[in-house]
């Protein structure tokens, strides 16, 4: 059985992984703050939870839309052309309001690394947006009439949480430098939200197109 997308396809997936672990969300915010207030001990004990709530949502994600790709093509498709929609929303929101990157500062309420890898559990487990996206992010990647779909969208999903992680990780190791990038010059944070709305867009414009045809 063969897991892995194409070439191209991978390669597209990569870019594509890269730009969304660098745009800036509540669990980036949660493990910079954690790292700014009690040291990288603590980012890295965040973002570990954050992880393991994401390998969650990755295989949920994986499981749902194999069964219902072998349940109905038809029915794959219109979850499709609902991610579509919900892509377009995700561009006007980046548009709209920016990247949201809200640190607390200080140490105080640091508790310990457990309770701080809990904290990052929690917040990626109990938000349905993050599930939403997998359902509408990885089905850009598989055909319909892909025979080996179910072991793509496991394969897909993990290497998302291994580029986010990478990521993710080089953040924490420069954070304070990071932080202050992102606060003094917003412009740069502009250039995330045009880069994600684009994104979002071209995702949304190739899921309509593909199932006019």
């Amino acid at each position: 059985m063969n897991f892995t997308p194409s070439l191209p396809v991978f390669l597209a997936y990569t870019a594509a992984s890269l730009l969304l672990a660098v745009t800036p969300g509540p669990d980036m915010a949660l493990f910079l703050a954690k790292t700014l207030g009690g040291g990288r001990r603590f980012g890295f004990s965040a973002l570990g939870g954050c992880m393991a709530g994401l390998v969650v949502h990755a295989c949920a994600a994986a499981l749902g839309l194999s069964a219902l790709l072998a349940a109905s093509t038809q029915a794959y498709g219109a979850v499709k052309l609902v991610g579509a929609a919900y892509l377009l929303w995700l561009a006007y929101g980046a548009l709209r309001h920016g990247s949201v990157l809200r640190l607390e500062g200080g140490a105080q309420g640091q508790g310990s690394l457990f309770a701080t890898f809990l904290t990052g559990l929690g917040i990626n487990l109990t938000n349905p947006k993050i599930i939403i996206f997998f359902v509408t992010f990885l089905p850009q990647f598989i055909e319909a009439g892909d025979a080996h779909a179910g072991g793509k969208f496991l394969f897909l999903g993990l290497y998302f949480l291994c580029v986010a992680s990478i990521v993710s990780g080089l953040l924490i190791v420069v954070a304070s430098r990071f932080v202050a990038a992102a606060k003094s010059r917003p412009r740069l944070m502009r250039v995330f939200d045009y880069a994600l709305a684009s994104l979002m867009g071209a995702f949304a414009a190739r899921l309509i197109l593909a199932q006019g045809r």
